[in-house]
């Protein structure tokens, strides 16, 4: 077969081409731009990415919080009173709860877990002097009415610290009442990034002012997996060799085990 083109033929077949190529051009272009400049993925990148997002739980919702001029008044007053019980200064350049923050790596860092409870302690104590504390003590001795009334405290005037939270029903003695603090995402435990910190530069050493300061027994149960926390009123905590945050390895990408060398 002669397969050779004629020079009318071949002119009519450029003119149709060209109008072709102008009236989908366009069309063309942007279906197959996104497609050369992205890269693709693979099911061993998607894998790879969930692991990471597991290993590491760290996330920015609560890193953006912006702190109301009474919040930022506690957050310095507490960083502040943990500093002079320890005997160290700040050497972040921030201010707030960065400064917070690094206040409390250094003291897990420089001190063992013992006096890391103590030095604590010792802040809550100068935070909330004795005469007021006993007065709380009296006035609220363990039952379903001041159990309940610790939670929604804890939730209304504590968020600073620990992130929002709500109160949640349980049921104790086999009546039900609103007695839990479930803290969706412990900002604390998500800005330090530490298991040990959050064992022993909040939970043990609030779990004990609590329950000696305040006269109410506490136990506050984290969830490392996600960083929530539950903080029960009324609830006795297991000994604290038996405490199962005390068995929770840390996680493999902890700032303050890299940044500061702190010791889990």
């Amino acid at each position: 077969m002669n397969t050779k083109l004629s020079l009318s033929q071949t002119k009519i077949l450029t003119f149709t081409t060209r109008f072709n190529d102008t009236r989908s051009g366009l069309d063309r272009r942007s279906s197959i731009s996104p497609t050369l400049s992205s890269k693709p993925v693979y099911s061993g990148e998607l894998k790879a990415a969930k692991e990471t997002a597991r290993i590491e739980p760290s996330n920015t919702k609560n890193a953006c919080i912006e702190d109301s001029f009474f919040s930022k008044i506690a957050i310095n007053y507490l960083s502040k009173n943990l500093q002079d019980a320890a005997g160290i200064s700040s050497s972040s350049k921030s201010t707030d709860y960065d400064r917070l923050v690094d206040t409390a790596t250094r003291v897990a860092r420089n001190f063992d877990t013992k006096q890391q409870h103590e030095f604590v302690l010792s802040s809550l104590d100068r935070a909330l002097p004795t005469v007021i504390s006993s007065l709380i003590k009296m006035a609220f001795p363990p039952s379903k009415l001041s159990r309940e009334l610790f939670a929604l405290f804890t939730t209304i005037s504590f968020a600073w610290l620990v992130g929002p939270s709500e109160v949640r029903e349980t049921e104790v003695n086999g009546r039900k009442e609103k007695s839990v603090v479930y803290i969706e995402k412990c900002r604390f435990l998500e800005q330090s990034n530490c298991v040990g910190m959050c064992t022993h530069i909040c939970k043990i050493p609030s779990q004990i002012f609590i329950k000696n300061s305040l006269g109410m027994p506490i136990y506050m149960e984290p969830d490392f997996n996600d960083l929530s926390c539950k903080m029960m009123f009324g609830r006795e905590p297991p000994e604290i060799e038996d405490d199962p945050a005390m068995k929770q390895p840390c996680f493999e990408f902890c700032k303050s085990n890299k940044s500061y060398g702190v010791k889990h």
